[in-house]
């Protein structure tokens, strides 16, 4: 056991980020391996519901030139040969759940971060070894029960652990240590970094910073500027420091979230503005009425082929405030969404919450005259609507026709939707790329 602790850290954490490799074709392979294994597949709706587009596709169609997002006509005159496969979520959901138990079965520390990708803690599990043997184990395990490949960041924290998972593909194990940033990462343009989209490193571009090296050292002044909340971020990020725990499904009730399914694609950023502003002023309004604040605004995106990414920022401050959360939620969205691409859901989860009671707000110069306005006019908003429902008060930015400015004399509930395929798994009754 000595040789084995000395594997762990005395302070700090052991993260897994498992990455199951171009899963929804590789479960077809797995279920029909006389008919797929080895060839060119990908999983493609009909034009109808997926507008003739590759959602994923198997690595022997990816070394042909095949590209998620791809037309499918395009996609075939590059490759004649290519089989096409409409997608089936209950077959993917089932094998999501099988790969999560065996992950489960080594940590009660998972946290799904979509139908193919989770985060385990490990450092409360060195009676199963070291960590390279835990993650050798879990991936030969995948592979022997469900004939799935997947590759496995082992990292001090998320954010290097998902790294980690994107270094060796498919199929491997990669460990990433803090010490290793400045010469694994920094030399890297700025959008290799997880969280990183074009848009945020063009604007990055012209501020002269082109490496991950330059934004580490970069002026957190000019970052804030220009990212708000973000600036800092990005470059704790850069830094590869990410304190963001691990948070298992059954602690997700420590969160108020609330998600909306559109009535059609939304395209425009200012529609989908809107719908964060409706959204924003449902999950303050609960938070306030649990009397907590939050630290950690999530924000939650869609797209039509039922792909989803999550993203988050933990503020300096905790806030109860809906205008603390819609620009932050908008922050997000621009920096990590590009234009034109369509949404059919949005989401937004507040996280890290805390007592306001019990929670120290250190207020600014400018927020120690704000802040008490901001908490009278909260309490008298808040009582009319108390009095007379929901739609007693709304702003002119709240008018709209999507879903969640209807939905206001309706009990909201909480959601985690990246894990709404696990809620009949049996280990927790309670409740692609």
């Amino acid at each position: 056991m000595t040789t084995v602790e000395h594997h762990y850290p005395k302070q700090g954490r052991v993260i897994l980020h498992i990455d199951m490799n171009a899963f929804y074709c590789s479960v077809h392979e797995a279920v029909e391996p006389e008919i797929y294994r080895g060839k060119p597949i990908a999983v493609a709706g009909s034009v109808e519901l997926r507008r003739g587009i590759i959602v994923t596709s198997s690595y022997a169609a990816r070394s042909m030139g095949i590209k998620t997002g791809m037309q499918v006509g395009q996609a075939l005159k590059i490759c004649p040969d290519l089989m096409l496969i409409r997608p089936d979520f209950e077959l993917y959901r089932s094998f999501s759940r099988r790969f999560m138990q065996i992950a489960y079965s080594y940590s009660p520390m998972v946290e799904s971060m979509s139908i193919d990708e989770c985060f385990v803690d490990i450092t409360g599990s060195k009676q199963f070894g070291t960590p390279l043997e835990i993650a050798g184990t879990i991936q030969q395990r995948i592979m022997n029960e469900l004939q799935l490949p997947c590759s496995i960041g082992v990292a001090p924290n998320k954010l290097l652990a998902k790294m980690g998972s994107d270094m060796k593909k498919p199929n491997g194990i990669s460990v990433l240590r803090l010490r290793d940033v400045p010469t694994v990462l920094w030399d890297k343009p700025c959008n290799y970094l997880y969280g990183i989209g074009k848009k945020t490193a063009d604007k990055l571009t012209k501020l002269g910073i082109f490496t991950l090296g330059q934004l580490a050292e970069g002026d957190e002044l000019l970052l804030s500027k220009h990212f708000g909340v973000m600036g800092p971020h990005l470059k704790r990020s850069a830094n590869g420091i990410d304190n963001s725990p691990v948070n298992p499904e059954q602690e997700q009730s420590k969160s108020i979230g609330h998600t909306t399914t559109l009535p059609r694609d939304y395209i425009e950023r200012k529609e989908i503005h809107r719908v964060f502003l409706n959204l924003a002023d449902q999950v303050a309004r609960r938070l306030r009425k649990q009397e907590l604040m939050t630290s950690t605004i999530q924000i939650t995106i869609r797209d039509p082929d039922m792909r989803t990414i999550t993203r988050s920022v933990t503020l300096p401050t905790p806030t109860e405030h809906m205008d603390d959360i819609y620009r932050t939620s908008c922050q997000l969205y621009d920096h990590q969404w590009e234009d034109g691409n369509p949404v059919r859901l949005l989401g937004i989860t507040l996280q890290n919450l805390t007592s306001k009671e019990e929670t120290f707000v250190q207020l600014d110069l400018f927020d120690y005259e704000k802040q008490p306005k901001r908490e009278n006019l909260n309490k008298i908003m808040d009582g009319l609507r108390d009095k007379f429902g929901e739609n007693a008060i709304l702003t002119a930015g709240m008018m709209s026709d999507d879903p969640s400015a209807f939905i206001r004399n309706h009990k909201s509930r909480g959601t985690s939707l990246q894990m709404d395929h696990l809620k009949n798994n049996p280990l927790h009754k309670e409740e692609e790329k």
